[in-house]
């Protein structure tokens, strides 16, 4: 493992941007970007849709529901499919799992 940070998704799991990422819309270019110290990702429109899911709350597994509901397909091909892209974000850095808070 590269970094300590990086995380293993699995339906379980519930992503989120790290503190010092943001998702937001690029008015100039008409793109949405995250936006990252000293790097800027340009998702595609579905990876958008998936990151706007990823809000430390909802689990891999209730934002494929979501997805698999809204677009009608098969909820396999859409978990091979998200489980994958969040992955690879994760690995790259721009997605950590929200930790249950201990008091």
């Amino acid at each position: 493992m590269a970094l300590g940070r990086n995380i293993s998704v699995s339906e379980a799991s519930r992503p989120k941007l790290p503190r010092h990422a943001k998702l937001k819309f690029d008015e100039t270019r008409q793109v949405w970007v995250i936006l990252a110290p000293e790097r800027v990702l340009a998702p595609d429109e579905i990876a958008v849709e998936v990151l706007q899911l990823c809000d430390g709350v909802r689990s891999v597994s209730a934002m494929i529901e979501q997805l698999a509901a809204k677009y009608a397909a098969p909820r396999e091909a859409i978990a091979t499919d998200v489980v994958a892209m969040l992955q690879d974000l994760a690995d790259k850095g721009f997605l950590t799992e929200a930790r249950e808070k201990t008091s």
